[in-house]
């Protein structure tokens, strides 16, 4: 018998105060401390929902749409959009708070596709309990990405190893690039 879960069941919300450590040369919140606080709350999100062992597998439309300031609260809230058979497509809103104003910026977007690594045979991820229209469109656009990321690796596979420097050139010719 095939095992279901809500949306809600694995959904994450995860909050870290931004303290100078963090900061970048722009005294920002560094980018890189952002995906790295995201890949843990996409592994947490995931590992909610399948019960097992979890290894990320590829980062997709990681968006900053504005700086996360020093001294804010920097919160994720994550949840698993689609479900395949070992895989997860978990996607991840981040927002900064203003602790003096109480202002909220919307401050990231990204998709992480989580894969179980650890499954006895046979034992596939539990299947999505899609209670809202919100969740049919982000399982909908989970598919959607899944089938792009696929497309673009097989693309880059096949369409690039197979040609000539020469043709790579002229693929390249109105690009702002030489050869050395």
């Amino acid at each position: 018998m095939e095992h279901f879960k809500t949306v809600i069941e694995s959904e994450t919300v995860f909050t870290e105060l931004m303290t100078p450590g963090f900061a970048n040369f722009g005294d920002k919140v560094h980018g890189g401390v952002i995906l790295s606080i995201m890949d843990k709350v996409a592994y947490a999100t995931a590992v909610k929902h399948c019960g097992g062992y979890v290894v990320t597998i590829s980062v997709d439309g990681v968006d900053f749409h504005a700086p996360a300031e020093i001294g804010n609260l920097l919160t994720l809230k994550s949840r698993v959009n689609y479900v395949g058979e070992t895989s997860m497509i978990v996607g991840i809103r981040v927002e900064s708070t203003d602790i003096k104003t109480g202002i909220i910026k919307h401050t990231n977007t990204a998709f992480f596709t989580m894969v179980m690594t650890n499954s006895p045979e046979n034992e596939s991820v539990p299947g999505l309990i899609l209670e809202t229209e919100d969740d049919i469109r982000r399982f909908a656009e989970g598919l959607y990405l899944r089938d792009l990321g696929r497309e673009k690796r097989k693309t880059l596979r096949g369409d690039m190893s197979d040609k000539t420097t020469n043709q790579l050139i002229d693929l390249l010719k109105d690009q702002r690039f030489k050869v050395a």
